[in-house]
């Protein structure tokens, strides 16, 4: 698997939608490998698998998720935060797989931001009914990397805010193998998902599964 799997210009520029300064959605970017993408995921899913983290407020999250990369995002009673263990394991997350690391890099540089090292990606899987409120993605140590989020399997409405919880957010209707990619100005503005669909895809099944990379440490 190489970087340039992922980086025909000629195919991806017609579908290059510019939705503010310092974020991009690249539609069906990932689709071409999405063979490759859910082989590697199944044997994240085998070493780490999906659970209902709670919430700092005791609260139970709709949406299940694991990690793999140096680090893994985690959510319990103490709080939001990285960690490099797995706690329900005691052991390091699930190296990222290179098919992971060099769709993330092509992303970020056709979202106009190159030399992305994004040291975890979290796996997001949500069954009909769950969703993400806004929010924004700061418990990073710094924020110049980028965010690139891979949409897979069932479809799903993304919500991109301003950069105040209050501001309107825009409604994206995302498909299997879109890609976001969000920096710069752009890298602390409001985002979430409404509540998913029932649905069905032959690779996810029920399932919509969202790939986050971020730059954590």
């Amino acid at each position: 698997m190489t970087l340039s799997l992922f980086e025909d210009a000629a195919l991806y520029q017609a579908r290059r939608e510019e939705l503010c300064p310092g974020a991009t959605l690249l539609r069906g970017f990932a689709a071409p490998n999405e063979a490759a993408i859910f082989e590697a995921l199944a044997c994240i899913v085998t070493q780490a698998p999906f659970r209902h983290l709670i919430t700092p407020g005791g609260f139970r999250m709709s949406v299940a998720m694991t990690n793999c990369g140096s680090y893994g995002w985690v959510s319990d009673r103490a709080g939001y935060r990285y960690d490099a263990i797995d706690p329900e394991s005691n052991k390091p997350w699930p190296r990222m797989p290179d098919v992971f690391l060099n769709l993330a890099q092509a992303a970020a540089a056709n979202g106009g931001f190159d030399d992305f090292e994004p040291d975890v990606c979290l796996v997001n899987r949500y069954e009909a009914g769950a969703r993400l409120s806004l929010h924004q993605d700061k418990n990073e140590r710094g924020f110049s990397a980028p965010i690139v989020s891979v949409s897979l399997g069932i479809p799903a409405v993304f919500l991109w805010g301003g950069s105040r919880r209050e501001d309107k957010a825009v409604r994206i209707p995302l498909t299997h193998g879109d890609v976001m990619v969000w920096g710069g100005p752009a890298r602390l503005r409001y985002h979430g998902i409404l509540p998913v669909k029932e649905g069905y895809h032959p690779l996810s099944g029920v399932h919509r599964i969202n790939l986050t990379f971020r730059k954590a440490i």
